[in-house]
């Protein structure tokens, strides 16, 4: 090549460069991670290559210099970016234990199924059929319907109304004379409860900037993955003692406590920094905090954000997508099929030979300890997995993020899974011993912490990162839809076929599904975030 060839091709690198430099220089920073879905640059040194010295500069890093921040802060405090630790702590911890009330409330149920069907005259069967089974299909809509008011009217308030109204039906479930009335309240009482499981993504997406967000998801989802185990832990040597309505007295309890937090401390923590400009708040002082947690803030807020229209429509516009679609089907069944072991271990536990152990009440509540040790197994691998894939992902990728890293943990969980059912079925169907039963158990349940909070609540979010909430609540209730019906066919096709073949049967369709979609979405993800995802 001649010098003036090799002339030529540096005069056009370097115009190239310009061009690309001035492109970059009218970017809106504030909003650039929700244009760019799924793919951030982390690395300091590689913004400058993409973006150029003018737009790097104006970057706002980590405190250690070594990653690009995502959201990029504004410069404003009431920017929930912008807080201190210990004050984003305090609002992860409340929305962590406000996560907690929905399941811990239907898992009281599963300690007091006995009971309740002794006081109401009935079988185990028909109270699971009539009160856990429906109270769960609605914990998946009621955090759909929270979402679309979220869109609008904030985070706070709909925490605020939905645990309120929760506790009262709750209360009722206390006081219920009868089962028609136990079962209404209960069903009510899931619908309102569940916000929080949807709130807590948009919370922590709010708070923290985007290497910070997966192991706080973790601790916000640990919080609800552990609750149904809570309650028939707790309440199960109570109920063994006294009446069924003493459980749902103290979970009435804690409901209350929740709220007080909620009335005292929670605070809103929705900023619109998308737009230009950035409206100010409302108002200030007690006035501002009175006014938010009740709503008034956000209807006041309402003409910066979407229409109810699209609001309404947006989980529905967001589901469609294939690289969603897929992953919410994986999950549907492998988180399913896992709330239905939670329901029917205690009928299996419970029930005398052939189907069960004839535990006591006793023993089937200490069995529930358990899951309980498994979710925070499970919690402790996948905080460290999870940092490890991610900033061993980020170097290879030359200093860029690329959501599909999320999903390898699922190599490591899945043979976890299979593991952990067939162990379970055959503890079940060859009465093996108790050790066998947690081992079984508590490796199912260690596969779907590292499944769940690590991998697809934190690949769906970053691959949709302006639909968070949208995200949360699809995956709540694909969860509920794969689980709620478990209970209805899982003890009666154990009668009949033995439990090694359900669980074993459970297990081969996770597997199934994971093959299919998994290693499809990581090879094609990146074209798929590209043609499909909301930007």
């Amino acid at each position: 090549m001649s010098l003036t060839e090799e002339k030529r091709d540096m005069e056009k690198t370097g115009s190239a460069d310009q061009n690309s430099s001035e492109e970059h220089e009218d970017i809106n920073l504030y909003s650039f991670h929700e244009q760019n879905a799924g793919r951030l640059v982390i690395d300091p040194a590689e913004a400058k290559i993409e973006f150029g010295e003018a737009v790097a500069a104006r970057l706002k890093l980590s405190r250690d210099g070594t990653k690009v921040l995502w959201p990029q802060p504004t410069d404003s405090p009431d920017d929930p970016q912008n807080w201190s630790d210990r004050r984003k702590f305090a609002l992860l911890v409340i929305v962590t234990l406000a996560a907690i009330v929905p399941d811990f409330d239907s898992g009281i149920g599963i300690a007091s199924i006995f009971k309740l069907a002794q006081q109401f005259n009935t079988t185990t069967d028909e109270i699971n059929n009539l009160t856990s089974n429906w109270s769960i299909f609605l914990l998946g809509w009621g955090g759909l319907t929270a979402v679309m008011a979220i869109r609008r009217l904030g985070r706070l308030p709909v925490l605020f109304w939905s645990q309120l109204l929760a506790l009262g039906f709750l209360v009722g479930c206390t006081f219920a004379p009868n089962l028609k009335t136990f079962t209404a309240m209960r069903c009510l009482n899931g619908f309102f409860a569940t916000a929080p499981q949807v709130t807590g993504l948009y919370v922590v997406t709010d708070l923290y900037p985007f290497h910070l967000q997966a192991r706080m998801i973790n601790v916000w989802t640990m919080g609800f993955i552990i609750s149904p185990f809570l309650s028939p832990f707790a309440f199960g040597f109570l109920v063994a003692r006294t009446t069924w309505r003493w459980a749902y007295g103290i979970g009435s309890i804690y409901g209350a406590i929740v709220l007080g937090l909620i009335v005292l401390f929670m605070e809103e923590t929705m900023y619109d920094r998308t737009i230009d400009p950035i409206p100010a708040r409302p108002t200030t002082g007690f006035r501002y905090r009175f006014e938010s947690l009740i709503g008034l803030t956000g209807l006041k807020m309402q003409k910066y954000r979407i229409s109810w229209t699209e609001a309404v429509l947006s989980p529905f516009n967001v589901v469609w997508r294939p690289h969603i679609l897929g992953v919410l089907v994986f999950e549907a069944l492998l988180f399913g099929f896992s709330i239905g072991i939670n329901v029917t271990n205690a009928v299996f536990l419970g029930s005398p030979p052939p189907l069960g152990f004839a535990w006591s009440q006793f023993a089937i509540a200490g069995g529930y300890g358990t899951p309980i040790v498994a979710v925070i197994i499970g919690e402790l691998t996948g905080r460290y997995m999870n940092d490890f894939i991610m900033n061993t992902s980020i170097r290879r990728n030359k200093g860029v993020f690329e959501a599909e890293s999320r999903l390898w943990a699922c190599y490591v969980a899945i043979p976890l899974y299979i593991c952990g059912f067939i162990v379970l079925g055959a503890s079940f169907q060859k009465h093996l011993s108790p050790g066998a039963i947690v081992m079984g158990w508590g490796l199912a349940e260690v596969a779907v912490m590292i499944n769940y909070s690590r991998r697809i609540d934190a690949y769906c979010n970053d691959a949709f990162p302006k639909h968070q909430g949208e995200v949360s609540a699809l995956i709540n209730l694909a969860r509920t839809l794969g689980g709620f019906a478990v209970a209805f066919f899982q003890v009666p096709w154990a009668s009949k076929h033995g439990a090694l073949q359900v669980f074993g049967v459970e297990a081969a369709i996770v597997v199934g599904l994971f093959l299919l979609i998994i290693p499809a979405i990581q090879i094609k993800g990146r074209t798929l975030r590209k043609n499909f995802s909301l930007h």
